[in-house]
């Protein structure tokens, strides 16, 4: 349906394709994967016609209808969230907006001369209209938007009011009502809470056309991929299989090409020692000519390229008393609605708790509550003894000085750090090279967050409080604060929609819904076995 043949693009400086080929068919489901940077978004854009290559061709079938979900979705106000999503479904929505034109120029009496025309057209527009299965689409709107953790009152409601998050999903709606023959989406899982996820993934699974995206949740991607391509210095190299059969693929080729690296470099040692060892000798003239000959004729195994991971060691954070946090008899409502009712909650000492339950439900609420950033209305919530907490909301971006560089920011936290440690800590969370001078008014909400969060376990707090801390965090960096916070020894308090992070780091959890506040002992993958259900409300798929 869609081929790249041997594309070369540069990006000023940097080369993103050099003569790279592949292919998109129908059916297949491809996770694009690579490092920061290499390139995914500018795939995107030359498969849309946005941006072409410097050389090279992308090739797309003819009539094959493309739906492109990024993150840059633009304005959005003046309609209700269900027109906003029913205007991006195609033909159909070209239809609909040619018959609200014919029903007011129906109703337009200057236009009398002309109404058997009009009421002709019109009749031809409906016909359309019925074929397309049009009058099924304001519900099928509903029926996404829902998926997507929309209530009624928001899809009514002036999508302009909403959130930079929400209009995203509005974006995604769009793309999947759209149903074309191949979908392009660029980080779909970014935004979404826990349920809105799962739901998409059910959707994603079922959906016939072919899709090529990229994600940072690597168990979404897994769940429905059933092909990688993966861009790596220049190339695009295709693994059949979902993410985590390309990973071990991958390790494999790794060291297969480092072992045979080695067995040549072995041999180029040996045939040079020789070389150097006769060449002076008159009766050796030949044989040393002949082995010069042989090494300027060898194809070089070059070795594998070295991904840049880089591991954060966190120094020890210091001990606490037994009873981290406590909230006695909380009482929290906003305006009519009551988020908690006589709410009582300990997190002890090397506890660490994943807050669950449905959008809405209070979750942030709650992880304001205990860190202070909001009060109860009645009962109490309190910090335990030489505690020393670390709170990293959505706001936690919001505190960093505009004109302070990436670098001045860390060095204004921790003075006393040393130029090389604080490297070594810009460089774990994404930040290498030239990146340490940039402005942080300049830096993305991703590039904010990593700010923030390296900013936070520097000196690591002893509790950590944690809504969706892995928002903007790609693939790489996730893992390092996994392996990281592996080790840690406080207690956490987490949100998170990314079932790994969840998975691999909880070992109680607490899920609120409307019935109550239910404690479980065992992490997110034993709250999964005993309920059932990856989420409050949802069944395991």
């Amino acid at each position: 349906m869609i081929r790249l043949d041997n594309i070369s693009k540069q990006n000023g400086e940097r080369l993103l394709y050099v003569e790279a080929s592949a292919a998109l068919n129908r059916g297949e489901r491809i996770g694009l994967v690579g490092p920061n940077g290499a390139g995914k978004t500018t795939l995107f854009r030359m498969v849309t016609g946005e941006e072409p290559p410097d050389e090279g061709a992308v090739a797309v079938d003819r009539g094959v209808s493309i739906g492109y979900f990024n993150q840059d979705v633009g304005e959005m106000a003046g309609r209700s969230a269900v027109a906003e999503v029913m205007d991006g479904a195609g033909p159909v929505s070209e239809v609909a907006a040619e018959m609200r034109e014919l029903e007011a120029a129906m109703a337009d009496l200057d236009r009398a001369d002309d109404m058997d025309a009009i009421i002709e057209r019109y009749g031809e527009v409906q016909g359309r209209f019925e074929e397309l299965d049009g009058y099924a689409l304001d519900a099928r709107a509903r029926e996404v938007l829902a998926g997507l953790s929309f209530t009624q009152e928001m899809m009514d409601g002036d999508v302009g009011n909403l959130s930079g998050g929400w209009k995203m999903r509005v974006a995604l709606a769009r793309i999947l009502l759209m149903n074309p023959d191949v979908m392009l989406l660029d980080e779909p899982s970014n935004h979404l809470d826990l349920e809105s996820l799962i739901w998409l993934e059910g959707f994603l699974r079922n959906f016939e056309g072919a899709l090529l995206m990229t994600s940072h949740d690597r168990e979404f991607m897994n769940r429905i991929v059933n092909k990688i391509i993966e861009i790596d210095g220049g190339a695009l190299t295709s693994y059949s299989g979902d993410y985590e059969f390309y990973e071990q693929q991958r390790g494999l080729k790794e060291k297969q090409q480092q072992a045979q690296f080695e067995r040549q470099q072995a041999m180029l040692a040996k045939e040079i020692k020789f070389i150097e060892r006769f060449k002076a000798r008159a009766s050796h003239a030949a044989q040393v000519q002949s082995r010069v000959k042989k090494l300027d004729k060898i194809e070089r195994v070059e070795p594998p390229l070295r991904r840049q991971t880089v591991r954060f060691e966190f120094p020890p954070a210091p001990r606490s008393g037994e009873e981290v946090a406590s909230l006695k008899g909380v009482d929290k409502a906003y305006g009519a609605r009551r988020i908690y009712d006589k709410l009582d909650f300990v997190v002890r000492r090397k506890e660490r708790w994943c807050v669950l339950g449905v959008n809405g439900a209070g979750k942030s609420t709650l992880l304001k509550l205990v860190a202070g950033a909001s009060e109860p209305d009645a009962g109490q919530a309190a910090i335990g003894s030489a505690v020393k907490m670390g709170y990293f909301a959505q706001h936690a971006m919001d505190v960093l000085d505009g004109e302070r560089t990436v670098f001045e920011t860390l060095e204004d936290a921790f003075p006393h750090a040393g130029q090389g440690s604080l490297r070594t800590l810009a460089g774990c969370f994404g930040f290498s090279g030239g990146d340490v001078e940039k402005k942080c008014r300049v830096l993305s909400g991703g590039e904010k967050a990593r700010l923030a969060m390296a900013r936070m376990l520097y000196d690591p707090p002893n509790f950590l409080v944690l809504d969706e801390p892995t928002n903007h965090l790609d693939l790489a960096t996730k893992e390092m604060l996994i392996e990281a916070l592996a080790d840690y020894e406080g207690a956490m308090l987490i949100v998170s929609h990314d079932r790994r992070f969840l998975a691999a780091l909880s070992n109680r959890v607490l899920e609120v819904t409307p019935e109550g506040v239910h404690q479980y002992g065992g992490g997110y993958t034993e709250y999964v076995a005993a309920t059932g259900q990856e989420a409050p409300g949802l069944h395991a798929g």
